[in-house]
């Protein structure tokens, strides 16, 4: 992980990975599963995990993580389940022999925001050339800096606009995760890329609007990933498989494309690839 400018103490160490839940009793089915910061943030596993819960009987231990680290828990199996958005990574991590098993579950978009001022001017440019303004004026970026999904692609953003942001004095690490650093960023008035749904549940409050969205090159597919029971005989495979096939069902289809309807008048997710 860089960092090429580190934030005042006051805007890191705001939050951080979510605290494992208490251990279940003895004889209790469970699973852990490792998911990325975003499914947290936006509220969707406080909808899916009791229901799948109560169609199971499973109890879930859940540990809300970026994606780079959920694939690096995976490879020490220290879960058994991950729930990520990091395709390259993801593919690496089955060719290893990670994971015996991955399925797509849904999918939404990123989108990059910024000041209402868009200091940049880059409202309505594609996701690519707006990153190249950005950097171009010198404009306040920041970046999670943590492997995680979102950074992946924030990444693979920059090195198709041709630009090295490590050390910019503009470029700001948080090395939080994406509610966290959508408040940096309100912060500091900056702009950053954040996934649809968690920017729909938290980021219309901090007067960041969104400056770019809806291009081939923005989309955000989830995928879950069963740990390889072989390379790790500590997995719990039959409830990781289990869980497998509840989410990527009809009932756990219809709990995410409803999700975040209600409230703010469209999904923040879309069952399947995209």
């Amino acid at each position: 992980m860089f960092r090429s400018r580190f934030l005042p103490p006051l805007m890191v160490g705001l939050g951080g990975a979510t605290q494992p839940a208490p251990e279940p009793a003895t004889g209790t089915r469970t699973l852990t599963l490792a998911s990325t910061t975003s499914t947290q943030d936006s509220g969707l596993l406080d909808a899916l995990v009791p229901a799948f819960t109560e169609a199971t009987r499973i109890q879930v231990k859940r540990l809300a993580v970026g994606s780079g680290e959920a694939l690096d828990m995976g490879a020490r199996g220290e879960a058994d389940v991950l729930l990520v958005h990091s395709p390259a990574e993801e593919e690496e991590f089955m060719s290893e022999g990670g994971g015996i098993e991955r399925r797509p579950v849904m999918h939404n978009e990123f989108v990059l925001v910024g000041p209402a001022s868009d200091p940049a001017r880059v409202k309505g440019l594609p996701a690519v050339a707006a990153f190249e303004k950005i950097a171009n004026m010198g404009v306040s970026f920041v970046s999670r800096g943590d492997q995680s999904g979102t950074h992946m692609k924030e990444l693979d953003l920059w090195r198709k606009a041709g630009i090295e942001p490590e050390g910019q004095s503009w470029y700001l690490t948080s090395g939080e995760g994406m509610a966290e650093s959508l408040r940096v960023a309100a912060e500091v008035q900056a702009y950053t890329l954040v996934d649809g749904g968690t920017y729909l549940a938290i980021g219309a409050a901090l007067n960041l609007p969104i400056v770019s969205e809806d291009s081939e090159d923005l989309l955000n597919p989830y995928h879950v990933i069963l740990v390889n029971p072989v390379k790790h005989p500590n997995v719990h495979a039959g409830e990781g498989r289990r869980f497998i096939e509840w989410i990527v069902s009809p009932e756990a289809r219809r709990l995410i494309a409803g999700f975040g309807r209600a409230k703010h008048g469209r999904s923040l997710f879309v069952p399947g690839a995209g």
